[in-house]
């Protein structure tokens, strides 16, 4: 695939979480959270140019240190978000004020991280970038799936009766 193709996909995934991330959302029980990132890990470790060839080993310390930085702000990502249960009984998740702010860190580290590249010489193609979003988006995905088993459940309503309530967060 192209460069250009990895940066298109990069942008959708990015906007997409980004648009789904600063709404309210239901949490489903979906355990299926590790798809869209380990697809992404896959065609990130499938395009040449992961590593520079001319720079192997100061490329490899880039890659790890953009790799730590996706997995702190996947970490942060996580605990960031606000989870609650209605009373229905049904999860919701928001992103908050903190939520912005770990992006932005992440983004201007990032950014940092390929400005030394580039400075230094080392070759970064789009992969590495697709990696760690991949990475950011897989421990963002485990740091939330262990935050919802952790929510107690909700004995107010029944399950039965929630189809004829309509949740405050479907009428907004």
């Amino acid at each position: 695939m192209s460069g250009l193709f990895n940066v298109l996909v990069i942008v959708a995934v990015i906007a997409l979480v980004v648009v789904r991330q600063c709404s309210a959302r239901r949490v489903s029980g979906d355990r299926r959270w590790w798809v869209l990132p380990g697809i992404l890990l896959v065609m990130a470790l499938r395009e040449p140019g992961l590593v520079d060839r001319h720079h192997e080993t100061l490329s490899v310390v880039v890659l790890g240190t953009e790799l730590l930085v996706a997995l702190v702000t996947g970490a942060a990502w996580g605990w960031t978000a606000r989870l609650w249960r209605e009373e229905d009984g049904s999860l919701w998740s928001k992103g908050t004020r903190a939520t912005v702010d770990v992006w932005t860190g992440g983004l201007v580290l990032r950014a940092a991280l390929y400005g030394a590249a580039a400075a230094l010489g080392i070759h970064q193609g789009s992969s590495a970038l697709m990696a760690a979003l991949a990475v950011t988006l897989l421990v963002r995905g485990g740091v939330l799936a262990r935050r919802v088993e952790e929510i107690p459940a909700s004995y107010g309503d029944t399950a039965d009766r929630a189809p004829f309530r309509q949740a405050w967060k479907d009428r907004v």
